[in-house]
């Protein structure tokens, strides 16, 4: 595990994109953090970094946002789901099974479930007005 401090967004975006290189098809990304810890700037440098090219946005009302390119990503926000069940609907395991990366928002809703899981783990904290501190446990950046 290893925390880092970024001080604006696009250090959390160039920190996501180191990130984005050690990760395998099929990786599972769990996010957690409050509201405005910064988990979509996150998820926009990993977007980045995979070489997806479509935009990316928070995916609070669609559920799943899917971006396209040389490593596609599925970008999940958990906050809405309440069950298993409508885990499995959203296609979740689906985008992993196939060799998708799968970046999950508000991850901390399903610890039970993910508990067990092989994933890297990203945790954010807002500690200033544009600083956070990331905890990335499960992977070494690049």
């Amino acid at each position: 595990m290893a925390s880092y401090v970024t001080r604006s967004k696009e250090e959390t975006m160039k920190l996501a994109s180191r990130l984005a290189q050690v990760l395998a098809p099929g990786t599972l990304v769990l996010f957690s953090g409050g509201l405005g810890a910064g988990k979509t700037v996150f998820c926009e440098g990993l977007a980045r970094g995979l070489g997806c090219i479509d935009e990316v946005s928070s995916p609070t009302f669609s559920i799943v946002n899917v971006y396209r390119g040389k490593q596609p990503m599925a970008h999940f926000d958990l906050y809405r789901i309440h069950t298993k069940e409508d885990l499995m609907t959203a296609g979740f395991y689906d985008y992993l099974d196939e060799g998708m990366i799968v970046a999950a928002e508000w991850s901390e809703n399903f610890a039970d479930l993910f508990e067990d899981e092989q994933a890297v783990r990203v945790t954010m904290e807002q500690t200033g007005e544009n600083e956070r501190k990331i905890t990335v446990e499960g992977s070494a950046l690049g």
